[in-house]
């Protein structure tokens, strides 16, 4: 079965109570959601996900899609909780979580997204015209290098998450491509984004049009804080919104 890949996972909380499903951002695991997990750990049963090829989990048998995460989370979901969830998602956590909601909606209660990723970023033309040629330049390079060579030559041109991506590089690839608009309009379950106006990996702009896209969304931007203060020391602040959206 193509979605058959394990997932590794912590539980927190009481078993009784609303699920919540704590999904990362790209590159993490469950850790990076532990502290404000616990502080809401009696306010119902709580999983701790590590995406497959993340934390402890195996990467999956081929390079998947966010179809193919959400996918296998549903039938996580189902085989953990029998019924829908509160998924607090945070970046890559966050395109899983639109999919989730868009092709499983009886598997999610309500979406919390935390600098959700999942739209193309919006760049000036020279920006988009710098791009286009180093794309090139790369693909160019990447048919004449030898093999052995290639790997400096990833490192050379690649963003940080692509250099680091090792067996994952083929997921990345294809993940970060993706333009989730069609699925955000698709969704019809209570929706709060939240973003750092400081973030410049997945700025606030990109919530601002998912906001106009999920009929119904709240989407709120917390001066100060960037993609990962988020969810370090900015956490405090990112607590009471979830506890209101609960």
């Amino acid at each position: 079965m193509k979605h058959a890949s394990p997932i590794a996972f912590k539980p927190l909380g009481p078993e009784e109570g609303p699920a919540l499903l704590w999904a990362h951002g790209w590159g993490q695991s469950h850790e990076a959601f532990l502290p404000l997990a616990q502080s809401f750990e009696n306010t119902g049963s709580h999983i701790l996900v590590d995406f497959p090829g993340f934390g402890g989990s195996p990467p999956p048998p081929e390079a998947w899609s966010t179809e193919d995460y959400a996918d296998a989370m549903a039938e996580f979901i189902k085989s953990k909780t029998g019924g829908p969830v509160v998924w607090i998602g945070h970046s890559f956590g966050c395109r899983v979580g639109i999919q989730m909601a868009a092709r499983h909606p009886e598997l999610v209660k309500g979406l919390f997204l935390i600098a959700a990723a999942g739209l193309p970023r919006k760049r000036p033309l020279h920006k988009k015209l710098y791009l286009k040629a180093r794309i090139a330049l790369f693909k160019f390079l990447k048919k004449i290098v030898p093999e052995a060579s290639k790997e400096k030559l990833y490192k050379a041109f690649g963003s940080s998450d692509y250099k680091n991506a090792g067996p994952m590089r083929g997921v990345f690839i294809k993940i970060v491509n993706e333009d989730l608009s069609e699925q955000a309009q698709k969704i019809r379950c209570p929706v709060m984004l939240i973003y750092g106006d400081k973030d410049t990996e997945t700025p606030p702009e990109i919530g601002e049009r998912l906001h106009k896209l999920i009929a119904g969304s709240e989407f709120v931007c917390l001066d100060g804080l960037d993609h990962y203060t988020v969810l370090g020391t900015g956490r405090h602040r990112v607590a009471p919104l979830l506890k209101g959206f609960l």
